[in-house]
């Protein structure tokens, strides 16, 4: 799945997120991906010249921070995630992709 197909499945789901891509996407400029959870939860995944790397943060502060390999697994779990049925709202409203992951953000093994 592709970063932009991501924020597609994301946003069919009413979850705020966007792909940002620079150049022309081939030539090694990068790209970001950044999805609003909820009013102050989001996640962004960065690949750059510099490397890749997943963070999650909440109400300003950095929950998780993935480089390299782990980054490209966890982005590829949230894919798998997004490729089954929609989950229902929580109890608060929020829609999560992995409920059993809720004390370490959304998106977080367990």
């Amino acid at each position: 799945m592709s970063l932009q197909a991501l924020a597609k499945s994301l946003q069919d789901r009413n979850i705020a997120a966007t792909c940002y891509i620079c150049g022309d996407g081939r030539d090694g400029h990068g790209a970001s991906f950044v999805a609003n959870l909820d009013a102050n939860h989001m996640v962004r995944f960065l690949v750059s010249d510099f490397g890749i790397s997943w963070v999650e943060s909440r109400d300003g502060h950095e929950l998780v921070k993935l480089e390299g390999a782990e980054a490209i697994q966890e982005l590829q779990r949230v894919a798998q995630v997004l490729q089954s049925p929609a989950p229902s709202p929580t109890p608060r409203g929020e829609t999560s992709l992995a409920p059993t992951a809720r004390a370490k953000g959304a998106f977080t093994r367990p």
